[in-house]
């Protein structure tokens, strides 16, 4: 084994969207899991292997390059690519039969021009900014982009598939912007109807609206950390879906220290006693938080730990006491049955989205389960 690597578990990811592709199905809806920044860290063309052998239908990614790496791998599933910047180069993935977000006019120029220059219509779905006011139309903008796009699809340079939209505060069941931002998303499908688009695919709900908010499934959900395992409100939204990702290092050395010994950069950790230090080469080349510094948990020896001392580029520290721990031992930074990268994004100040998708490509990931 390596002395640090990420395991991944593929029946996890699989038994985690079978589930919420049979929730969807309750509502007709079909399931898009979303594996963008490289499947949150857990490898974006394993996971969608897994994902749609786990009954997802569609593949979400953020950029063109992220969706033309899995065309290359052999992903022919409808995929979507919504975030790309006015000057992106579309061609390619108009080509390649990607779906392309379509936040502004400014895109859709840019799209046209990469459907003339690929010969065939871009699929696009077009967005409206509801309330979370981030990419998208307003609704104050939204009937430019409608007209725009409905020229272009009269011309055949375009092919309207697609409304979408996305939600600020899905992650609390109850927020009141959630049901104003359905009214306003049902406002802006009537105004495409109005403008001669009638889209195929009207899509909101993310990991948490698929969880909590059926009447937000419409045609298309598109989960993507809870495909992972991980609730997007651990506090607040309770799930039966099992995490995918385990991180593990092995203890570089184990050795003795008197009382009051400074611990790493700064010592801003002393021993209180004659201990044993074991160090674990996992750092923030890593993506371990330097904000767990004196904070995080870690299982090693059968016992959860805290780190002891900063936690350095390359490597932290574990004050374990006299407890007999030696060299290679195995550390538990995280895992499903504890601690928790929810574990981690309490102490630490964040999201578990985070604290999987930072694990760096430096660590390798290793994977189990059917199709590893």
């Amino acid at each position: 084994m390596a002395q640090a690597e990420v395991v991944i578990d593929l029946d996890a990811i699989r038994a985690n969207t079978a589930h919420l592709a049979e929730r969807a199905a309750t509502r007709s809806a079909a399931t898009m899991a979303v594996v963008k920044a490289d499947g949150y860290g857990h490898g974006a063309v394993p996971a969608a292997r897994a994902a749609l052998s786990g009954g997802a239908t569609w593949l979400g990614v953020a950029t063109v390059t992220e969706a033309l790496e899995l065309r290359t791998a052999g992903f022919d599933a409808p995929m979507l690519s919504w975030l790309n910047a006015p000057g992106t180069d579309f061609t390619a993935a108009v080509a390649a039969n990607v779906d392309l977000g379509v936040p502004s006019i400014r895109v859709l120029d840019d799209v046209v021009t990469a459907a003339k220059a690929a010969g065939r219509a871009a699929r696009v779905h077009l967005k409206v900014d509801t309330g979370l006011g981030r990419s998208g139309a307003t609704p104050a903008d939204w009937p430019d982009l409608l007209t725009a796009a409905a020229k272009a699809q009269a011309e055949g340079t375009v092919e309207a598939v697609g409304v979408w939209s996305h939600f600020a505060c899905a992650d609390e069941p109850g927020h009141p912007s959630i049901a104003a931002q359905i009214a306003t998303f049902q406002q802006g499908l009537e105004t495409a109807e109005k403008h001669g688009i009638n889209p195929q695919i009207r899509h909101m709900a993310n990991s948490a609206a698929t969880l909590t908010l059926p009447d937000a499934y419409f045609d298309l959900v598109r989960p993507g950390v809870s495909i992972y395992g991980l609730s997007p409100n651990p506090q607040q939204i309770r799930t039966a879906l099992r995490p995918a990702m385990t991180l593990r290092g092995e203890v570089l050395i184990a050795k003795r220290v008197p009382e009051g010994h400074g611990v790493s950069y700064g010592h801003t950790y002393h021993t209180r006693a004659e201990t044993t230090l074991a160090v674990i080469p996992l750092g923030y080349a890593d993506g371990i938080p330097r904000h767990a510094s004196n904070k995080a948990p870690v299982l090693l020896g059968g016992k959860r730990r805290t780190i002891a001392g900063r936690v350095c580029m390359d490597q932290f520290v574990l004050d374990v006491g006299d407890d007999p721990v030696s060299d290679g031992d195995e550390a538990i930074l995280f895992a499903p049955d504890g601690p928790t990268a929810d574990d981690w994004a309490e102490v630490v100040g964040t999201i578990n989205y985070e604290i999987v998708t930072r694990i760096g490509a430096r660590v390798p990931r290793r994977y189990i389960g059917a199709g590893a």
